[in-house]
């Protein structure tokens, strides 16, 4: 397996992120050494938050919330997933797959001997994150996410199958905005189950797919800045117009957000990890089905405390929460909170005062 690591000096004079850097190497499927980056910040002898991250960002989206977190006594384990961050990055489409990214953080988290975590994932922090407590539980004591979800969909029709796979493969080449228009418009039950034919979530959420994979050089800063910043249309013009023609760090409009999420990525050859990861998002029925039928029934019947925190306010996720307290009938769902997609970064402060009176309360 090829695997590329991003130089050090890429993520020199981040704002924000004065954090100091922890490794771990595993094996992958073909022997291969993958380095895996988390960060470790509060009391060594604090309960203990594990932090997953989603696609196509990293731990630099909990910067602004470890202060609330580690002043709270709570100690931050939050890593880099594989192709994104300080961790290694494989470098071709088939080296990712849904069941690999499982793998390597079960790896890695066994490797850390990390215990009596509670565990919180957003994004695919979320996918990989549940799917890990359901492999490995007695490392966990409490269970919370949000704007994210465990989906199983076993019962898609075959022409939405046959419609979503016929769209991927066809030559239609999408722009950022043409992506979003079509996105905006998934119906709030995405990825959750009973859909119409008609509002099929994956009809939708199929332009994100296809727009990720087909963008050799993903713009990465600017749909990160796109999601956390308020900037003026024409900043956000000038910006991807630079990020287009591989100029990006040249722009005049380049803000912090956009040089802390390129900063993994010297050339697009990095990209891969972000790239091919939506296409695993079991909308339709996959390879792994099966593993997300039997993480489902874990969580059906286990006793851990579990919450639920959405924001409420993302297109993309606003209707899992219903299907994620069918699948855990213990879990508690605590009030939405707004700030979109990525609200660790845009509501620190009140996601972090929730995750830590969950933290804290007695179980």
């Amino acid at each position: 397996m090829k695997i590329l690591r991003t130089p050090d000096e890429r993520f020199n004079n981040l704002k924000e992120y004065p954090f100091d850097p922890h490794y771990t190497t595993i094996k992958t499927h073909d022997g291969s050494d993958l380095r895996i980056h988390h960060l470790d910040e509060g009391p060594k002898d604090g309960p203990i938050l594990l932090a997953m991250h989603g696609q196509p960002v990293w731990s630099y989206l909990y910067s602004r919330m470890i202060p609330f977190l580690t002043k709270a006594g709570i100690r931050v384990i939050a890593p880099d997933l594989p192709g994104y961050g300080k961790s290694d990055k494989p470098a071709t489409r088939e080296d990712y797959s849904y069941q690999r990214q499982v793998d390597w953080m079960g790896q890695w988290l066994t490797e850390n001997d990390f215990s009596n975590l509670t565990f919180f994932g957003q994004d695919w922090g979320g996918l990989i994150g549940l799917r890990m407590v359901a492999q490995d539980p007695d490392r966990f004591i409490k269970v919370s996410m949000g704007n994210t979800g465990l989906p199983y969909n076993p019962d898609v029709p075959q022409e939405i199958i046959d419609q979503v796979k016929s769209f991927r493969d066809s030559d239609l080449r999408l722009t950022p905005r043409s992506m979003a228009k079509e996105v905006r418009q998934m119906d709030g039950k995405s990825l959750a189950k009973d859909k119409s034919e008609k509002f099929h979530p994956a009809l939708k959420f199929m332009y994100w797919q296809k727009f990720c994979w087909d963008t050799e050089n993903l713009p990465i800063g600017f749909i990160a800045s796109n999601s956390m910043e308020n900037r003026s249309n024409l900043s956000f013009l000038t910006q991807y117009f630079f990020q287009r023609i591989g100029l990006e760090h040249l722009s005049p409009c380049t803000s912090d957000i956009v040089k802390a999420y390129e900063a993994p990525f010297p050339d697009p050859s990095y990209k891969m990890g972000p790239r091919a990861m939506p296409n695993q998002v079991p909308i339709i029925p996959d390879a792994s089905l099966e593993a997300q039928k039997e993480a489902r029934d874990f969580f059906k019947n286990s006793t851990k405390p579990f919450l639920s925190v959405f924001a409420g306010d993302d297109p993309v996720t606003n209707g899992i929460e219903s299907d994620v307290l069918e699948m855990a009938p213990n879990a508690k769902s605590a009030p939405q909170i707004g700030g979109g997609h990525f609200y660790q970064w845009t509501k620190p402060k009140k996601l972090s005062d929730i995750l830590v009176s969950f933290i804290m309360e007695k179980a």
